[in-house]
């Protein structure tokens, strides 16, 4: 973090006392203190974080950030210690601000995307508009830092002081814009809070993650919270009307002072009214504002419109000319996991990979490949252990009301039996073929294509690893699609 030192107080923050120290970084891994650091001893889901300030100390930490029952474990520690205590009523939301002012930079124009389907896509095409038009720009998010300079990440959206040392390298690389992934996990634990949005962007909202969300409601006002908390007065909100919530968005948005760009199939700002599906791609037309206009995606799947007109309104509310921002839809290329051709059999039958995970974004995928086919529609399902059980049946019966044949496979089955997950979205698709093996499954699926056939993938993505236990193996459903193919067809050395 540098050699630097700042008092505590201009970080915005009040020791209890008055103690004002001079802080030289800031940490929420005790591992990382170094004398003069601040430690952010945040409440957590299993043990709280102030279960550590006896490790921070002794590395020489200044002063401590944390909530009253965080202050209360180790009360007599600091006092012995004589350590800076600062006690906030909203931890995490602290801890935020204080990353954006100790880190200082991010580029100059943010925008950052909700929803439980479409982030990533949404975030990349935002980017990919940019770089077309000549701006120095990156997208965050599942997939890393991708764009004019490129970092991994560990999460979705990282902690706060990850996301604010990455956002400020960024800005130091002479990145002037960037697009955000807004998780409902990132978002409730208030970790966007310091990044000062420009617009911000709503996709649709369908079941995932009620193993961290205790309701669906709760679910909806974690995301809901990007446009009633995180969204500065007058920014823009980019909303999915489609989608039954987003009505509700519209009204959150508004009731913050931003102003509210729609985007709709059936109505919106920005209107799509027509679309025709071809093997490579497809060709929209839409309305802005009353002007009509035609342009030519090479991108399979009918939803991909909605991804695509969502990142071109963020970006026209981000200022860009609206022609402008339309030229550079013909050039957009798939984002990495997402409806990707993985490969292509010597009969012309294609195999796509795709991120779905959940029930709805099964559907929807099998459902927007099937203009593009002629022929029958293969899928491979799964769905991840230690995760959300009530929708692994959904996943099954998805699939199979979808696609015409089935196989349910392993996806990350993490702790759990790989049999058991399998046996619960077998029962929403009873007459799917189970194979555990994901490399057979996948070579049975690439087996089965016929010409004119298609095959999807789904579930994993751009992922390269399998979660098995607590261990992770080399895994890319890409690559093994590829060698699949290559093995039949005959074209392995």
């Amino acid at each position: 973090m540098g050699s630097r030192a700042v008092s505590l107080s201009s970080l915005g923050l009040t020791g209890r006392g008055g103690a004002n120290p001079d802080i030289t970084g800031i940490a929420v891994d005790s591992r990382e203190v170094k004398e003069g650091t601040l430690f952010a001893a945040m409440p957590g889901s299993k043990v709280h974080g102030a279960e550590f300030i006896q490790y921070a100390l002794r590395m020489g930490a200044a002063a401590v950030l944390t909530d009253a029952k965080g202050a209360a474990i180790a009360a007599d520690l600091m006092a012995d210690a004589g350590v800076a205590v600062v006690i906030s009523d909203a931890p995490r939301e602290a801890l935020a601000l204080t990353a954006a002012l100790w880190f200082g930079a991010q580029p100059a124009t943010m925008i950052a995307v909700t929803g439980t389907n479409g982030k990533t896509s949404v975030s990349t095409f935002v980017r990919q508009i940019w770089i077309e038009m000549g701006l120095s720009a990156v997208n965050l998010g599942t997939t890393g830092v991708e764009g004019a300079w490129s970092a991994p990440l560990a999460h979705t959206t990282p902690e706060p002081i990850t996301l604010h040392r990455t956002l400020a390298k960024a800005a130091a690389n002479g990145i002037t814009h960037a697009a955000m992934e807004a998780s409902s996990h990132g978002l409730d634990q208030r970790r966007l809070d310091g990044v000062t949005l420009r617009a911000a962007g709503f996709t649709n909202f369908t079941q995932d993650h009620l193993d961290y969300h205790a309701t669906f409601d709760a679910y909806f006002d974690a995301k809901a919270g990007l446009f009633a908390r995180v969204m500065p007065e007058g920014g823009t909100a980019v909303i999915n009307i489609d989608d039954p919530k987003g009505v509700d968005m519209v009204a959150i948005a508004k009731a913050r002072g931003c102003e509210v760009i729609t985007v709709g199939r059936d109505g919106g700002d920005l209107h799509l009214t027509g679309q025709r599906f071809d093997a490579t791609g497809q060709d929209l037309r839409f309305a802005w504002r009353g002007k009509t206009y035609q342009k030519r995606l090479e991108l399979i799947g009918g939803f991909q419109a909605e991804n695509v007109l969502l990142a071109a309104g963020l970006v026209i509310a981000c200022g860009a000319d609206p022609a402008e921002v339309f030229d550079t839809l013909p050039h957009l290329v798939t984002v990495r996991g997402r409806m990707q051709l993985a490969a292509t059999r010597d009969n012309g039958a294609a195999v796509f990979v795709d991120y779905a995970h959940t029930p709805d974004a099964v559907a929807t995928a099998l459902k927007a490949m099937r203009p593009h086919v002629m022929g029958r529609l293969i899928a491979i399902v799964g769905a991840g252990g230690d995760r959300d059980r009530g929708k692994r049946p959904l996943m099954g019966q998805a699939a199979a009301e979808n696609a015409d044949m089935v196989i349910v496979t392993d996806d990350n089955p993490r702790s759990e039996t790989p049999a058991d997950i399998r046996a619960a979205v077998m029962a929403g698709a009873p007459e799917a073929m189970e194979v555990g093996d994901r490399a057979e499954a996948i070579l049975r699926g690439v087996d089965a294509l016929e010409a004119g056939d298609a095959l999807l993938i789904a579930g994993k993505g751009h992922e390269t690893g399998q979660t098995i236990g607590d261990d992770v193996l080399p895994f890319d459903d890409v690559e093994q699609a590829s060698v699949a193919v290559a093995a039949l067809d005959g074209r392995l050395a």
